[in-house]
């Protein structure tokens, strides 16, 4: 039997559809990575726009709340990679601890954060931590 291709096999630019940033695992780094991440967005959009606008906003929402947790509990420098996939956008954040982040109980009376791991369990359709010998993956997967 014999099917035709159902889209083209030339594989897109890297520079469009792929892209990573480092960071040196200052504060003002959460910033910078969220800048980095709307630069990346902003360039897809020219290519594929969002189906939803607050697509835009909730990968946004992950990377600085990956980067946030990536200055708290991870010393050192941490990198970003926004990957465009078939159906969405895969942020990877590696850093240099080897502790898997694990949800806390979120007080919004006392204050004291515990609210990040939950948005970002929430907003994407998986996510799962790779420890390695160096640090670890944190890999999101979020419509776009």
């Amino acid at each position: 039997m014999v099917t035709e291709p159902r889209w083209d096999d030339t594989p897109p630019s890297e520079e469009k559809y792929e892209r990573t940033f480092s960071f040196p695992g200052e504060l003002r780094n959460v910033t910078g990575a969220r800048l980095a991440a709307e630069e990346y967005l902003r360039a897809l959009a020219r290519e594929a726009p969002p189906g939803a606008h607050e697509y835009w906003d909730d990968i946004l929402l992950v990377v600085t709340e990956l980067a946030a947790n990536a200055i708290q509990y991870a010393p050192g420098p941490f990198d970003l990679r926004m990957r465009r996939t078939f159906d969405g956008v895969h942020v990877t954040m590696r850093d240099t601890s080897t502790t898997k982040p694990e949800p806390r109980p979120f007080h919004p009376r006392t204050g004291g954060g515990g609210i990040g791991w939950h948005l970002v369990h929430t907003l994407c359709t998986q996510v799962s931590v790779v420890v390695h010998e160096r640090g670890k993956d944190i890999h999101a997967f979020l419509p776009w």
